[in-house]
C-alpha cells in the first residue's frame, strides 16, 4: 500500500473536528464508583466529576482505571450513558473504551457503541453522531497474546482502523501480554488518518522515543512518574498526560503543565518530583491486592480522603468492581502518607454535613 501524501494533514483536521482546538493536554481515565451492591454510584460519580472539572476537561470511559476489562457489556452500557450525561453538563470531551482481546470482538463493541450514540443523538452519520455527544473516539488495544508476531498484531490493528472511525490507540503491555513496535504504530500512522491519537502506559515509552519524523499521532503517556520530564517543553517526546492519577490530583498535573507552559521549567520538574514519589509509595502499598489493577487501586485508595478529608479513617474503604473492600491497612497507609504530605483536604469534595 502506498503512503498517502496528505495523510498527516487529514489525521490533523480530524482531531481538529473530533477533538477541538488546541487539544487537551491533561486527560483522564476516571474511576467507576460502586455502591454496596456493586452497582454505579451515580451521586459518586458526578461529585467526583466535579472535583476534576475545573483541571479537567477530557476523559477515557471506560480506561484500565475504571475497570474496563473486569466489566461486563451492560456494566459498560450503563457508564457510557451516566458519562455521556456528565460530560455533557461539564462541556467535557469523551473517548470511549473499547478495551478487548481481539479485532472481531473490538469492532462489535465499536458498532454497538455507535448505534448507542447515534440513538442518543438522532444522527444517522458516524462522525456527527459522536461530535454531537461529545464523543472524541474509540480508544483500542492490541490483540492480547505474548506469541503474536507483529505482523498479526499489525493485521489486526488494520482490520480496526479500516472503517475509517476514529481511532485511539492504546499501548498496555500489563495486560495484552505484548507491545506494538515503534516501526508498526508508524507505519499504522503512514496509512490511516482516522489514528488520532496514541496512549502509552507502558513505562518503556519505545514508541515515542523513536518519533523521528514527527508523523505520529498526537502522543499521551499513561504510565506513572516524572510528569514534567516527559512533556514537550522539558525535552520530551508527548504533547500530553493521559493518567489514572488525575483522578486524585488534577490540580497539581494541571499547574506542571501550565508551568512549563510558562517557562518554568524547574519549578515544574519539582512538582513533578514531588508528585512522583507520592505516586510511587502509593502504587507499592496496593501492590497485595489481588483484585482490580495498580492503577485502580492506588487511585481508589487516595480519592477516598480526598472525597471524605478528614472524616475518611471513619469511613469504610472503597469498595471494587470485584466486591471486595480495599484493606484497611492499605488505607491508613495511604492516609497517613498523604497526611505527611499534607495532601488531605479538611472537608472531601463529598459533604458529610
Amino acid at each position: 500500500m502506498d503512503v498517502l501524501p496528505d495523510i498527516s494533514e487529514k489525521r490533523i483536521n480530524l482531531l481538529k473536528q473530533m477533538v477541538g482546538e488546541p487539544v487537551p493536554r491533561l486527560w483522564c481515565p476516571s474511576l467507576t464508583h460502586y455502591t454496596q451492591d456493586i452497582e454505579i454510584d451515580q451521586e459518586r460519580m458526578a461529585a467526583h466529576w466535579n472535583f476534576m472539572s475545573p483541571y479537567v476537561n477530557a476523559f477515557l470511559i471506560p480506561g484500565s482505571t475504571g475497570d474496563a476489562w473486569e466489566m461486563k457489556d451492560s456494566e459498560i452500557r450503563d457508564l457510557i450513558d451516566i458519562s455521556l450525561g456528565l460530560a455533557r453538563e461539564r462541556n467535557s470531551k469523551l473517548l470511549i473504551g473499547v478495551l478487548k482481546s481481539d479485532a472481531s470482538a473490538t469492532l462489535e463493541g465499536i458498532s454497538k457503541w455507535l448505534s448507542m450514540l447515534k440513538k442518543r443523538t438522532g444522527e444517522d452519520n458516524t462522525i456527527e453522531a459522536m461530535k454531537s455527544a461529545g464523543v472524541c473516539g474509540f480508544t483500542i488495544c492490541p490483540p492480547r497474546g505474548n506469541k503474536l508476531t507483529q505482523d498479526e498484531i499489525g493485521h489486526e490493528l488494520e482490520v480496526i482502523l479500516e472503517p475509517g472511525i476514529p481511532i485511539i490507540l492504546y499501548q498496555l503491555p500489563q495486560v495484552t501480554e505484548n507491545e506494538m513496535s515503534p516501526s508498526l504504530v508508524a507505519g499504522l500512522a503512514d496509512h490511516y488518518a482516522n489514528l488520532i491519537l496514541l496512549k502509552d502506559s507502558s513505562g518503556g515509552d519505545r514508541i515515542a522515543l523513536n518519533n523521528d519524523d514527527s508523523k505520529l499521532p498526537f502522543l499521551l503517556r499513561g504510565a506513572e512518574g516524572n510528569y514534567a520530564q516527559w512533556l514537550l517543553e522539558s525535552g520530551g517526546p508527548y504533547h500530553g498526560l493521559l493518567l489514572s492519577s488525575a483522578n486524585c490530583f488534577p490540580r497539581e498535573l494541571k499547574k506542571i503543565i501550565t508551568l512549563l507552559e510558562n517557562g518554568r521549567v524547574n519549578e515544574a520538574i519539582d512538582l513533578s518530583d514531588s508528585l512522583t514519589r507520592l505516586i510511587e509509595q502509593v502504587f507499592a502499598f496496593v501492590s497485595g491486592i489481588k483484585e482490580g489493577n495498580a492503577f485502580t487501586n492506588a487511585n481508589k485508595a487516595m480519592d477516598h480522603y480526598i472525597a471524605f478529608g478528614k472524616d475518611a479513617r471513619t469511613i469504610r474503604p472503597p469498595i471494587l468492581h470485584a466486591g471486595i473492600h480495599i484493606p484497611e491497612d492499605v488505607i491508613q497507609k495511604v492516609g497517613d502518607l498523604l497526611e505527611s504530605t499534607d495532601l488531605i483536604p479538611d472537608k472531601g469534595y463529598i459533604s458529610r454535613t
